[in-house]
């Protein structure tokens, strides 16, 4: 098996899988005050500790989640909550994940006023058209990272310090699902307010997420209960799954560097090869290595994944989201052309070299076969 679509998800490690099972066999309630309850508790705080760590934060600034649709949600929900009395404009960039994008067009829905920034014609983001678009009633700005489906990296720093020099009320949101423990991603550098995480991106379970908050932001609970979370997110923790993202991020987080630098030549061989075939490469030169959007003109996307599925090559057509609805993110970026012909090729740092050269060959081969049967 050879397995490209790890934008979508990833393998578990072992490492996380081992501290899932450490976190099934001390089943305690991590709010008990008994012994059970304390070794739960210390699996969750050490998690939250590395986590944090690794960000950069405070551990009191990590609240765990059921995985980034819910942090994505509350940070934007949460921040309408605690400024819609004084202010309804939301700022997000144009290619959003649906998780920040369908929760701004619920608050439009409620009367918000959304303000979905495009890149240029030239199919680049620049942080002056965020910031120039900030006014008094603007109470969040919310740009990803890196995009799901290109690897286009957004100028996230510049446009949230800009934004902080014209308002320092207006809250700051960063999806950053595709960047972290791929690209360096430390708050202070990155100026967030409120940054969402996944696990399943990094190699841990699914159904675990966190939110960072930075202190001294107060966002009003969305879910209530007993309290867990500070306060912030009731609900019984998942000891289990907290445990496994604590272990992916706490062996990934060294490597970071290391490992960019192997998938960037990864990258750059996949990319040299679609150009010797005459292959569109979607995403720019400075797009994240580990997700790259490339087009083969008269073989429908879909056809060809399933093509490629039979060899046991596993790609996508977009994003996993989308499960094969036309994507609007590419004719953002001025790709809409080639939409119905693209595949996202996404790494993690366990591909090879060789593995590339096999899907060249199978995508040649897939040509061929095909131009058969039409």
């Amino acid at each position: 098996m050879i397995y490209f679509d790890n934008a979508a998800t990833t393998a578990v490690c072992e490492e996380a899988v081992a501290a899932v099972n450490k976190g099934l066999q001390n089943f305690g309630n991590p709010s008990s005050l008994h012994r059970l309850g304390l070794d739960a508790e210390l699996i969750v705080s050490g998690a939250r500790e590395t986590i944090a760590d690794a960000l950069g934060a405070d551990p009191s600034e990590v609240y765990f989640t059921s995985g980034a649709t819910e942090s994505s949600n509350t940070a934007v929900f949460g921040a309408y909550k605690a400024h819609s009395k004084r202010k309804n404009k939301v700022i997000i960039s144009s290619v959003e994940h649906p998780a920040t994008a369908n929760a701004a067009l619920a608050l439009e829905e409620a009367g918000c006023e959304v303000v979905r920034i495009a890149p240029r014609e030239d199919g680049r983001f620049y942080a002056g058209d965020f910031i120039d678009a900030a006014d008094e009633n603007t109470f969040l700005v919310s740009v990803m990272m890196v995009n799901n489906e290109t690897g286009y990296v957004l100028p996230v720093s510049e446009i949230f310090s800009g934004i902080k020099k014209k308002d320092r009320t207006i809250l700051t949101h960063c999806d950053c699902v595709q960047g972290f423990m791929k690209l360096p991603v430390k708050v202070k550098k990155l100026g967030a307010d409120m940054i969402s995480l996944s696990g399943h991106k990094i190699h841990a379970p699914k159904g675990v997420g966190a939110l960072y908050l930075k202190k001294g932001v107060h966002l009003p609970s969305l879910v209530y209960g007993g309290g867990q979370e500070s306060g912030f997110r009731s609900g019984t923790e998942s000891v289990p799954l907290i445990a496994g993202f604590g272990a992916a991020v706490e062996k990934l987080s060294p490597t970071v560097n290391e490992r960019y630098k192997k998938v960037s030549a990864l990258r750059d061989c996949l990319v040299s090869k679609c150009r010797e075939k005459g292959y569109t490469v979607n995403s720019t030169e400075d797009a994240s290595p580990y997700v790259v959007s490339i087009a083969i003109k008269g073989l429908r996307s879909e056809v060809l994944l399933h093509y490629l599925e039979k060899k046991q090559i596993y790609v996508s057509s977009g994003s996993a989201c989308s499960k094969g609805k036309k994507s609007s993110v590419l004719a953002q970026f001025g790709c809409a052309a080639v939409s119905d012909f693209t595949l996202r090729i996404s790494f993690c740092s366990d591909n090879t070299a060789e593995e590339i050269d096999t899907l060249i060959n199978e995508i040649a081969n897939a040509e061929n076969e095909l131009a058969k049967v039409r």
